[in-house]
């Protein structure tokens, strides 16, 4: 029993947004992890997220602010679900501590923030990771192997993806996503976000050559941006296109075609369903004689998993984090440097937009 616990991650939360209920929910199921504190601006603020969450006083550790989180000795890491603007100053300061970090995506205003925030993580051993769910579903690993086998899906030379949420008339009123002192990308940060590390993803991380914000964008008084088209272009001819949009019914779409196959799923942020998700796939698909029908159609795969997405991630995150703790190991480059790739090209979407819709070279 003393062994099993002394494996086990601690987590401390700052800021009581309500996605950290999401990651509550997560650690709470995770074999590796169990939450130690959270805290709040205030002792009454974090108090009663704690009684809407069903956390235990007694069990979990609530405080007032995030200093005392930060400050506390058995947190081993935290997750920062802070609006983007407070990233900075949170996140350095957690990493100084040597508290490894899960941190909320956008994950920086710009990309001269966030390397800050990963020279921070880098100097203190500490290990990065951003809050891209998805990423960590076993349907993503399946469809990598597919999009990765040059006999199925062939070269990738196109992708399009989706994120879009209709919201309610007082989000625009009060929601944190359209201040411009907290959240100022807009839904490029909060939506764009997922679209971008999808076709980063299909393609291997590489960086396209030139993005360009398409003629349509959508800001509020403020200037934040509640809807945004854009694309992107790769030297070996790949085309990628995103919409994300405050504005449009849900979506979350995400299509990825190939020379010899395509590949689509209509959830691939959020699962229709926890216990397993699907996508579907074609390879070979020729119209048939006269054009009236096609010699194949996608067949649809489905992936079983036994914890939700949120949950693996946590659990990858602890896994990590106790082979620092406990072995002596390096942290992961590989979670830094997705966030990082991300968040330039999501600068270059934003840059584009403040230059009327021009391109941007990368």
């Amino acid at each position: 029993m003393a062994e099993s616990q002394t494996k086990t991650i601690r987590f401390g939360i700052i800021g009581c947004a309500q996605i950290a209920r999401k990651v509550i929910r997560a650690i709470s199921l995770a074999s590796r992890a169990t939450l130690h504190a959270i805290g709040s601006r205030s002792i009454e603020k974090a108090q009663k997220f704690a009684a809407l969450c069903g956390l235990s006083e007694t069990l979990v550790k609530v405080y007032g602010s995030y200093d005392q989180v930060l400050d506390d000795p058995c947190v081993d890491a935290v997750y920062v679900p802070l609006p983007t603007s407070l990233h900075l100053q949170w996140a350095i300061l957690a990493a100084r501590k040597k508290k490894h970090l899960l941190l909320e995506k956008p994950t920086a205003l710009d990309v001269h923030e966030l390397d800050r925030i990963l020279e921070a993580c880098q100097s203190n051993g500490v290990q990065f990771m951003d809050g891209s769910m998805w990423l960590h579903h076993p349907r993503t690993a399946r469809m990598k192997e597919l999009i990765f086998d040059s006999k199925l899906l062939g070269q990738v030379n196109f992708i399009h993806s989706t994120s879009t949420t209709l919201m309610p008339p007082e989000f625009f009123e009060s929601n944190i996503r359209v201040k411009p002192d907290l959240d100022s990308l807009g839904a490029v940060g909060d939506l764009a976000w997922y679209c971008i590390g999808a076709f980063l993803w299909a393609k291997d991380y590489k960086l396209p050559s030139i993005v360009t914000a398409l003629p349509g964008t959508i800001k509020n008084s403020a200037g934040v941006t509640l809807t945004c088209t854009a694309s992107f272009h790769w030297e070996d001819n790949t085309v990628a296109i995103i919409h994300c949009s405050f504005l449009s019914e849900s979506s979350m779409d995400l299509a990825v075609s190939g020379s010899n196959g395509n590949l689509h799923l209509a959830d691939f942020i959020i699962p229709f369903r926890e216990d397993s998700a699907s996508f579907e796939f074609v390879s070979g698909a020729k119209y048939s004689e006269l054009q009236i029908g096609w010699t194949a159609k996608p067949e649809e795969l489905i992936v079983d998993s036994k914890l939700p997405q949120e949950v693996l991630m946590v659990e990858e995150l602890a896994g990590l984090v106790e082979g620092i703790r406990d072995y002596g190991n390096s942290p992961n480059g590989k979670w830094p440097e997705i966030s990082r790739k991300t968040q330039l090209v999501l600068d270059a979407v934003m840059k584009s937009i403040d230059l009327g819709c021009k391109p941007v070279n990368l």
